[in-house]
């Protein structure tokens, strides 16, 4: 099916107003179905938004590669917050440490926000007061991996870089409706039917409800006198990633290897979570386990793990 054909292009604006109601999108910021994944969004950032300097909290992994990322083509301030800076970025979500803002940052000098939702894209209802940029890949909540949706305020649009790349120029997309060149057509109508799920399941509040499933995992993790153990202030941990080590706080390697083996067995894979090692706070080892409970993972999913939590617990106690 070609992508200028009538089909598909009912199917784009379909999404597109189906987007716009589920998520609560104002009217004046543009929807844009780009390519390049969450990534390929460091570069365009600093690239539309051209600036002397631009403010990033870096609280995890993600954050840190954009700042990195960002650096190529503007002078970043980590942890700064001034009222000159051509925005302030943040990650909503710290996949591989399992850091979660709950409440966007506060900008107090009016300076706009960039959000990076990738991995907690309509989990939760979504504030966009004060943001200039709000964007994600689909792959964790949206569909499949392939689309990158970029929301951005329109006054904010037209002010790239000579050097941007259109594929990445907001533009470009803004001028084209997302098809300077060919988009992920697929993955477009499946979020399409994925919107319309969320849509039917209740909306956004309801979606929210039932990703409070975390706190299940948590509470098993808070009862367990250290067994288990998750290095994240209780104010921010995530809905969508809970980490944690099991033997105590630096975690016990082989009960770490046995409670993987167990959820293997009982079908649950990809539990193992991220080793990062280093000198820095968000290079230490924060999570021997990760369970990642995004809005496909149901509340009998998760009272799986619960269940061979407390069991596993139990042996060892």
């Amino acid at each position: 099916m070609s992508h200028r054909s009538k089909e598909f292009a009912e199917v784009l604006e379909e999404t597109k107003s189906l987007f716009r109601d589920v998520m609560s999108v104002p009217d004046n910021f543009e929807i844009m179905f780009m390519h390049g994944g969450g990534t390929g969004q460091f570069a365009a950032i600093p690239l539309n938004l051209k600036h002397t300097f631009a403010d990033y909290i870096v609280t995890g992994a993600w954050s840190g590669k954009a700042a990195q990322e960002a650096e190529k083509f503007i002078h970043v301030k980590r942890a700064s917050i001034k009222s000159d800076a051509a925005y302030l970025y943040y990650c909503a979500n710290e996949t591989v440490h399992g850091i979660e803002f709950h409440e966007p940052p506060h900008s107090i000098h009016g300076v706009p926000l960039v959000a990076d939702i990738s991995s907690n894209f309509l989990s939760r209802p979504f504030d966009f007061r004060h943001h200039g940029v709000v964007f994600g890949g689909t792959q964790k909540n949206l569909g499949a991996a392939g689309i990158t949706i970029a929301m951005v305020r329109k006054d904010l649009i037209g002010k790239q870089l000579p050097i941007t790349p259109a594929v990445f120029s907001y533009k470009e997309m803004q001028d084209n409706n997302s098809l300077y060149n060919t988009p992920a057509v697929y993955g477009i109508y499946i979020t399409n039917l994925v919107l319309k799920w969320i849509r039917d399941q209740g909306g956004v509040e309801a979606i929210y409800e039932t990703n409070l499933k975390a706190n299940m995992i948590y509470n098993i993790i808070d009862s367990s006198n250290g067994f288990y153990h998750c290095a994240i202030d209780k104010r921010y941990r995530s809905n969508m990633n809970v980490c944690f080590r099991i033997g105590g706080e630096s975690g016990d390697d082989a009960k770490e290897a046995e409670f993987l083996k167990g959820a293997a067995e009982r079908h649950m894979i990809s539990l193992k979570g991220h080793r990062i090692n280093g000198t820095d706070v968000f290079s230490r080892s924060v999570g021997g386990i990760r369970a990642s409970l995004y809005n496909a993972v149901t509340l009998s999913d998760t009272e799986v793990l619960a269940t061979w939590m407390n069991e596993f617990l139990a042996k060892y106690s």
